[in-house]
């Protein structure tokens, strides 16, 4: 069969050409120059996800209007074949035109967003590509709204030196570069001569974006450091100040998501800073570095793989790790975990124990199950996940936190969780790939002991995990837990307030159950989620003062609680009891040993 190929015998490119005529309506239109290699039909794909996020997005649903014609302008039948592909026939032509429409109007790391003030073009959902075809090259040209100044991606410029014109090596080099258009403002600094650069959409004289610029660059220095050197010759951080939130790794770029008003807020920007640390850590541990499963890649179906937990899991212990060791937080800070997050509920900050033993799931949902089941479980979440699944980040980076502090009393602290890291890179970055034996045989060369029966009961069980060695080599401790505070002029403390258990949410003006976690009054007397909350005893309850109501009774008391379910009222009997303490906030020991407060600065990099 012919191929298309070029005047030096390489494949020919696809060609697109992005237009936004009308961006305020969340279009862009597409066309592609396809081509054939001679094949009479050509069939052609989009992704149905997108790689560092495992979920079945169906981003076909936002494509409209494919149409085909030859080179002359001569129409050529399309037709749909599946749910994300189009056949088309060439009738002899050694190229096609293909035309079609992709809406975007969803505020995602993942997806597109389109609007009259900026573009977020992601590969995935966008650009159609021919199936079965040998690797090739993929051209990018962009036709700016009139509004736009600039557009900026991680991939390379096009030969010719045409504006907004861009080349991807391959078709896996195009998803993983996401393009930017509008009007930012952009910080750029260099790193052993190579440029980064920060591209703030948003700022509105809000964000202090010298300020972030500076500390993006002291991460970035930090973890050169750790892995000694950067593997790409440009580096883009999109930060894009929505009021959205999280971020998606690339190989030479990343997409943030935040509120232009974080760096007004400590806690705020304590968040951001560990958003911007584990993104930029994914450089080497996931786009280098990856569980063997993961590439060449499926665009088309899930693709499973029990190492979840070391490409997200050590990169949620390892992103806070980094921001204390840029001098960025304090120790504090580190310990305590991550901070409150705006209209999370929570007033205090959490570390990941705190997280893991919130979820009742821990004791259902084992670790590499947790990977194996992301498709199914993390982005699908609902008002029973907690009592069923854990999280591979959260219970990833406890342990992680327990593996590093493993080894390192396995070595006398000699060896750590990086030097796993950096030797695991060292053999497996790449196209080869780390299987889970793998990896496990890794730590086991560099700690010098067998830990199978410790990664039996960490990945493998539901075991309740063991805390103590670590914290004891580390020189931290749990926090005692503080009982009623005695008043100041001697009187009578508060008495002990009443817990139901039950989260709950407004909807509407009616105060509603959203989740009944297990081993909870609530669970115990047969809440339901969507139950509406009326009254205690005789009282009616206001819609934001359930907790406060429910304060006033002791433990051990039983309350009679009027609900409405499903318009029908009827009232469940609770039997209240005292709130769980928090057992697992963490902190120095103020009674650690020299040796120990020194095991703990050489941790963190002091």
């Amino acid at each position: 069969m012919p191929k298309s190929t070029t005047a030096d015998d390489s494949p020919t490119p696809v060609r697109y050409a992005l237009r936004f005529p009308e961006a305020g309506t969340h279009y862009v239109e597409v066309e592609a120059e396809v081509p054939t290699d001679g094949r009479p039909a050509l069939e052609l794909f989009m992704a149905t996800w997108t790689p560092g996020s495992y979920l079945i997005r169906e981003f076909s649903r936002h494509v409209e209007a494919v149409s085909a014609r030859d080179p002359e302008g001569t129409p050529l039948p399309v037709r749909k074949v599946r749910k994300n592909r189009w056949r088309v026939e060439s009738s002899g032509h050694d190229r096609v035109i293909v035309s079609y429409r992709v809406y975007g109007r969803e505020m995602g790391v993942q997806t597109n967003w389109i609007d009259a003030s900026f573009a977020l073009i992601n590969g995935a959902p966008t650009f159609l590509t021919p199936a079965d075809s040998p690797p090739r090259p993929h051209e990018v040209s962009l036709e700016l709204h009139p509004d736009w100044s600039r557009s900026i991606t991680g991939l390379p410029d096009a030969p010719g030196g045409t504006p907004h014109r861009y080349v991807a090596e391959n078709y896996d080099i195009l998803v993983d570069s996401p393009i930017y258009a509008g009007n930012p403002d952009v910080y750029e600094f260099e790193v052993d001569g190579i440029p980064h650069l920060l591209v703030n959409e948003g700022e509105a004289g809000i964000w202090d974006g010298p300020r972030s610029a500076r500390d993006v660059e002291t991460i970035v220095r930090t973890q050169r450091d750790f892995w000694g050197s950067l593997p790409y010759d440009r580096y883009v951080f999109f930060n894009l100040l929505t009021g959205s939130g999280g971020g998606l790794e690339h190989r030479n770029s990343t997409v943030l998501m935040s509120s232009r008003w974080a760096t007004r807020s400590r806690a705020s920007y304590l968040n951001w800073l560990y958003l911007v640390s584990h993104e930029y850590f994914h450089t080497w541990n996931v786009k280098r570095l990856r569980p063997v499963e993961l590439g060449p890649f499926d665009y088309e179906n899930e693709v499973h793989t029990r190492s979840l937990w070391v490409a997200e899991g050590i990169t949620s212990y390892y992103d806070r790790l980094f921001v204390r060791r840029a001098g960025l937080c304090s120790v504090k800070e580190l310990l305590a975990g991550d901070p409150p997050r705006a209209g999370s509920g929570d007033d205090r900050p959490k570390n990941d124990i705190q997280r893991l033993h919130e979820n009742p799931g821990r004791l259902v949902h084992r670790l590499e199950e947790s990977s194996f089941d992301a498709w199914i479980k993390l982005y699908r979440r609902d008002e029973n996940s907690a009592n069923t699944s854990i999280s591979y980040y959260t219970k990833g980076a406890v342990v992680a936190f327990l593996l590093d502090a493993e080894i390192r009393r396995a070595t006398d602290d000699a060896r750590s969780l990086d030097d796993v890291m950096r030797l695991t890179f060292e053999r497996y970055a790449g196209d080869v790939g780390f299987s889970s034996e793998q990896f496990l045989a890794v730590v086991a060369e560099v700690a010098g002991v067998d830990l199978a029966p410790w990664f039996e009961r960490a990945l493998r069980s539901t075991e309740e995990l063991d805390y103590g060695p670590a914290l004891d080599w580390l020189g931290l401790r749990f926090a005692p837990i503080e009982g009623p505070k005695a008043p100041e002029d001697g009187s009578t403390a508060d008495p002990e307030k009443g817990w139901i258990g039950l989260d709950t949410k407004i909807d509407g003006g009616r105060l509603v159950v959203s989740a009944v976690k297990r081993e909870t009054p609530g669970f115990d007397a047969g809440f339901n989620v969507g139950d509406e909350i009326l009254a205690i005893g005789e009282l009616r309850v206001p819609p934001d003062g359930f907790k406060k109501r429910v304060g006033q009774y002791p433990p051990g008391e039983t309350v009679s609680v009027l609900i409405a379910r499903r318009e029908q009222l009827m009232r469940l009997d609770a039997i209240l009891a005292a709130e769980p303490p928090d057992r697992f906030r963490i902190e120095a020991d103020p009674d650690a040993t020299d040796e120990q407060v020194a095991r703990r600065s050489r941790w963190l990099g002091d």
